[in-house]
């Protein structure tokens, strides 16, 4: 049966305009992404079989074109429909904290740092420069290196702090392997980072480790 054969009330659309976005599943949101299914499976079977076959939302989204195509009825119009998406979640985060208030909430600068990072297949690290009312005045990618090495070096750090006039910043790198617990060799470049930006009166906010899932602070875990 297609979905407009549904009652009303059942179709993911008009669903939506009833009773806001919240109220739909993943696959109802997807469905109204994909617009049509394929033969013998309408939008929101398509979804469903998606899902399941992708785990969750966050790599159904994220996967490239290689995968999306291997399934019936998606390719590159799917794939550039995702990026599109995942792109404007970026900059609708990003631009959330360059609000006054973004940095009362450690949530949503989690979100947008899992955003950036969390599907990455390498290891890559950022800085979020912060003036002295912790607002954001600018973000720079500081290393991006293999699967297992990203090389950082804490003077380079320093100094595109100095060069963004930055009070505070927070930086930020994923583990591409899938697990959020910090390293040994995180907490050491963290504490070296740290007594150097001290040194220049720029204060370490917090540093955040992030995999597609989860985001975990140094702060919370009283490693800063």
């Amino acid at each position: 049966m297609s979905i407009k054969q549904w009652p009303q009330g059942e179709r993911p659309r008009e669903k939506l305009l009833a009773r806001g976005a919240q109220a739909l599943s993943d696959a109802e949101l997807l469905a109204i992404l994909l617009r049509v299914g394929t033969r013998g499976m309408s939008a929101v079977d398509l979804a469903r079989h998606l899902l399941g076959e992708f785990g969750s939302l966050g790599r159904l989204m994220s996967a490239d074109v290689r995968a999306l195509s291997a399934h019936k009825g998606m390719g590159l119009a799917s794939y550039t429909q995702f990026a599109v998406v995942r792109e404007i979640g970026r900059r609708v985060l990003s631009e959330e904290l360059q609000d006054d208030t973004a940095f009362g909430s450690p949530q949503a600068v989690a979100d947008f740092l899992r955003l950036q990072l969390g599907h990455e297949k390498v290891e890559v690290t950022w800085a979020l420069f912060l003036n002295q009312r912790n607002r954001l005045i600018g973000q720079s990618e500081l290393g991006r290196g293999t699967v297992a090495e990203n090389t950082v070096y804490v003077r380079e750090v320093v100094k595109q702090a100095l060069d963004a006039h930055a009070s505070a910043l927070i930086i930020a790198h994923n583990h591409p392997g899938g697990t959020a617990e910090p390293s040994e060799a995180d907490i050491a470049f963290t504490r070296r980072l740290r007594s150097a930006l001290d040194l220049v009166d720029v204060r370490l906010l917090d540093h955040f480790v992030i995999t597609a899932r989860q985001a975990v602070s140094f702060v919370e875990r009283g490693l800063l």
